[in-house]
């Protein structure tokens, strides 16, 4: 089931995404996190309730959906770094309670399937997500299949190009491969949340939202799942 809240804008987005959120820091609770533009304002939210109310993420554990594939950790555009840069570094959260899949090695499909092991054995209560213009979720391009585990994939050219102004407009920079959490490993999440900002997201919306069941739309798969919570604004719900 889709729950839908339209709100204002992107401010409004981050503010109504945090309610949702607030509810599962807790103790024992597992967060299932993103990365990219969309989460910044909930993450900022986030540190600023650690910071001002005290609500600690001590006994609170988390997995991030995706990385590129060959950048260092130590690289600024790795997600393990945007993670600490935006989050973790700001919180109570203890390093050896975070997981960012590893892009690094040479055994990454092993890597992938040890990655779902350790969720199938701290099931995710919420699971952040974006959505991209063409429907895809984490690095699910269109034509994933819904079963799909975290596995390594190849990435589209247009979100090669979308992700080029994190590479000095460069890309020849970007990575051309991610590690990424499968459509499957995220339906078993017992919990979504979904934020989707700008006109640009429209079309992609109306498709997860109404449109068929296929995997060229990968967030179309979402309406099979039982708690979802869509929060969209005026540009990227323009077309319900």
């Amino acid at each position: 089931m889709i729950r839908i809240i339209k709100v204002k804008d992107y401010e409004e987005a981050s503010d109504k995404a945090f309610e949702v959120m607030k509810e599962f820091i807790a103790p024992g609770k597992v967060l299932g996190l993103a990365t990219g533009s969309t989460p910044l304002g909930l993450y900022a939210r986030m540190v600023k309730d650690h910071k001002e109310n005290g609500t600690s993420y001590k006994d609170i554990r988390s997995f991030n959906l995706d990385e590129y594939v060959g950048l260092e950790i130590t690289h600024p555009e790795s997600y393990y770094a945007f993670m600490h840069r935006n989050l973790f570094d700001q919180i109570d959260i203890p390093e050896e309670n975070t997981h960012v899949p590893s892009g690094l090695g040479d055994d990454l499909e092993g890597q992938a399937k040890k990655y779902d092991e350790m969720i199938d054995a701290s099931p995710v209560d919420i699971q952040l997500l974006g959505i991209g213009s063409d429907g895809h979720i984490a690095f699910n391009e269109p034509g994933t299949p819904f079963d799909s585990g975290t596995h390594v994939t190849d990435l589209a050219e247009s979100t090669i190009r979308d992700n080029c102004r994190f590479f000095d407009n460069d890309m020849s920079k970007v990575p051309t491969q991610a590690v990424t959490q499968g459509i499957g490993t995220i339906m078993k999440a017992k919990n979504i949340l979904l934020i989707a900002t700008g006109a640009n997201k429209a079309q992609a919306v109306k498709d997860m939202i109404s449109g068929p069941i296929d995997v060229s739309c990968p967030a179309s798969i979402l309406q099979k799942h039982d708690n979802v919570t869509v929060i969209v604004d005026e540009a990227a719900a323009s077309l319900l």
